[in-house]
């Protein structure tokens, strides 16, 4: 999971302002690339599209955009953390020669799951034009795609590849977007922004092969890890549920605009929340240039030296090497995040009126960024536990956080438009507090874990 940051790391402390700029503008792509993507693409499709189609056809651009990375994200998980893990170990063994057909098997599965969820959704259910059903079935493959071809960011090394991918489809979607739309009207729209799709989604898969040139082998090779790793499959599923969850619910409240058939959306509260996410990317990249490889190297020294017979007294120190380098990053990482959701929060009203949001969403927006604030903390404690290999804890913490985002917005969404945010900020703070202490619970006891609870021999 580290491989890239190292290289980012590298580039970062080179002696010049330009080595640190690239060094944490790469690792921003790499971490958050597809839905930095979206966010971003949106923004600039709607400057454009307003003034090319009419508002409701927007809307509905717009409203299949979300579905189909919502909802693919969601369906793909438990296949992209699998096979995420079966990547992992074949790295660690060096055994990575199956890597193409896993490449292909997984773009096989993720379509396959596209056309039995995404195609009766669009086919039957939408309401929506044959052109436009085709054009919207088209998009949710190749976002699905693009969730599989991301398992392998983290390995490839050539951070420029990634970057130029991403960047070049983004200028493509808005581009294509653009002036498709202005012949064809949001079914134009949903062909230029699935041609910009198409260009990151095989520059990425063209990367991939060139950096495992091997033939394609035992494509399903991997699939005997879903009965290993189950749990892991069912944390992919969770954690993506428990993001988008509160945006579900909120679809239903009584603001809510239906755009087409069974697709409903409340913009309002998405629009906040999507900008809210914002402030998170220089967590996000801070941790994978210097929190994640400097806790890596704690790490594998710690386990490594296990391997070697080391005494108790080093496996002692290295043990204490590893909690004070967390603690170090969590501070540095939580001043940082801190000082990014205090000024966006008192900057709101700036920042609402520049954006062209409603200032009705200053509130929903204050709550999505403390509610960010607290969900990137979440997401790096389970990144911890997914180091120490502790699934179950993994699993009960995404769980928790799905159980509390569905409750409390559904009950704060009954309590009126004041309150509208305050469940998800609720949640993410709560989870965060239990992930908090499953880690320190599990770092406090790591020696515990390695030898005995953790050990794959004893177990």
């Amino acid at each position: 999971m580290a491989g890239i940051g190292f290289a980012l790391r590298k580039l970062a402390r080179r002696d010049d302002l330009l080595g640190v700029l690239q060094g944490y503008a790469h690792s921003a792509f790499i971490t958050s690339g597809p839905w930095m993507f979206t966010i971003l693409a949106l923004a600039g499709i709607n400057l454009v599209g307003k003034d090319l189609v009419a508002m409701e056809e927007l809307t509905l651009f717009r409203v299949v955009v979300i579905y189909n990375f919502c909802f693919s994200v969601v369906f793909t998980g438990p296949l992209v953390m699998v096979a995420t893990r079966y990547l992992a170990d074949a790295i660690y063994a060096k055994q990575v020669d199956t890597a193409p057909g896993m490449l292909l098997a997984t773009l096989g599965l993720a379509y396959a799951i596209a056309a039995l969820t995404a195609g009766p959704f669009y086919l039957f259910l939408s309401d929506l034009p044959a052109p436009m059903a085709a054009a919207a079935l088209i998009n949710f493959f190749l976002v699905s795609g693009i969730w599989v071809v991301s398992i392998f960011l983290s390995a490839l090394k050539d951070y420029v590849a990634v970057t130029t991918a991403f960047g070049f489809g983004m200028l493509a979607a808005t581009v294509a977007t653009g002036v498709l739309g202005a012949f064809a009207g949001p079914t134009g729209m949903v062909w230029g922004f699935s041609a910009g799709l198409a260009v990151i989604q095989f520059g990425l898969i063209a990367r991939v092969f060139a950096e495992y040139p091997y033939r394609v082998a035992r494509l399903f090779a991997f699939m005997a890890y879903f009965r290993k790793y189950w749990d892991l499959a069912l944390v992919g599923l969770f954690a993506n549920l428990a993001v988008w969850v509160d945006k579900w619910i909120m679809w239903f409240v009584p603001e809510r605009e239906t755009v087409s058939g069974a697709m409903v959306i409340y913009s309002a509260y998405d629009s906040a929340m999507f900008v809210a996410y914002l402030t998170i990317v220089p967590a996000l990249t801070l941790f994978t240039v210097n929190i994640e490889t400097r806790f890596f190297e704690r790490y594998q020294g710690f386990y490594r030296d296990i391997q070697s017979h080391a005494t108790y007294d080093q496996i002692a120190r290295n043990h204490k090497s590893i909690i004070a380098a967390l603690l170090e990053s969590s501070r540095n990482l939580i001043i940082l995040q801190g000082a990014v959701c205090a000024v966006t929060i008192f900057l709101a009203p700036s920042i609402v009126g520049a954006l062209g949001l409603h200032y009705q969403q200053i509130g929903m927006f204050r709550f999505g960024t403390l509610g960010a604030f607290f969900q990137v903390l979440f997401l790096f404690c389970t990144v911890i536990l997914a180091y120490f290999d502790l699934r179950k804890r993994n699993l009960c913490a995404q769980l928790f956080y799905l159980a509390a985002n569905a409750g409390f917005t559904l009950l704060f969404s009954d309590m009126g438009f004041a309150w509208y945010g305050y469940g998800y900020f609720l949640s993410s703070l709560l989870a965060f507090a239990l992930a908090y202490l499953m880690v320190a619970d599990a770092l406090r006891r790591l020696p515990y874990f390695a030898f005995v609870a953790n050990n794959p021999s004893v177990r």
